[in-house]
């Protein structure tokens, strides 16, 4: 995959990412892990985007809550007056209840604009969202390419260390094993006294 263009990687992800239920990313932590610095950066302006449309949705589903809530009470209060102007022929009560009305007609024509206007939310976020996956594929396989590299050069290195190391490590043994050879000759001519006939800092016997 190294050598595919930027479009023909696009196309394979998009086709990958095709029938795939894809988490709200920006709601998601794990995402957010995903991506370094850079790649949040590059991101950036479709997560503010996506963001922006969930916290529309967010508000729309509160105002239809709210204006649903004041419908039932508008309602509730007409019925209630309806018994009052039959019983008693109130007019005050007659007026109230029109002006409940109006405002009853009110909730419905918001209801109205505020639904046709979540209606198309769902499908706009999930357009937004699909583009956000692609756009962080994209920062993924940028990032697992540079790791690639960078865990070759590693390997490289440190096979190679490896090698310095056992190659030091056997100069290690033969310097160990000549001083040990030195010092049992010298030991058997002089003695003990050879430590400090040849200011030696440890005893290559022991």
């Amino acid at each position: 995959m190294s050598e595919m263009g930027d479009g023909k990687r696009q196309e394979i992800f998009s086709q990958a990412l095709k029938g795939k239920r894809i988490p709200i990313l920006t709601l998601d932590n794990k995402w957010y892990q995903l991506l370094t610095e850079e790649s949040r950066a590059a991101v950036s302006g479709l997560e503010e985007e996506l963001n922006g449309l969930l916290k529309q949705q967010g508000r729309l589903n509160t105002e239809i809550k709210e204006i649903k809530r004041v419908k039932k009470k508008l309602m509730g209060e007409i019925v209630s007056l309806a018994d009052e102007a039959v019983q008693e022929g109130d007019a005050a009560a007659e007026q109230k209840i029109d002006q409940n009305k109006r405002l009853v007609e009110e909730c419905n024509e918001k209801l109205d604009g505020y639904q046709d206007e979540l209606l198309d939310l769902p499908k706009r976020i999930e357009e937004v969202n699909f583009q956000l996956m692609l756009a962080t594929m994209e920062c993924c396989y940028g990032t697992m390419q540079e790791n690639t590299e960078g865990i070759q050069e590693i390997a490289q290195w440190v096979a190679e260390i490896r090698i310095e190391l056992k190659k030091r490590l056997i100069r290690k043994q033969e310097m160990e094993q000549r001083n040990r050879n030195i010092y049992s000759y010298m030991h058997d001519v002089f003695g003990a006294e050879v430590i400090e006939l040849f200011d030696m800092r440890y005893n290559p016997e022991e």
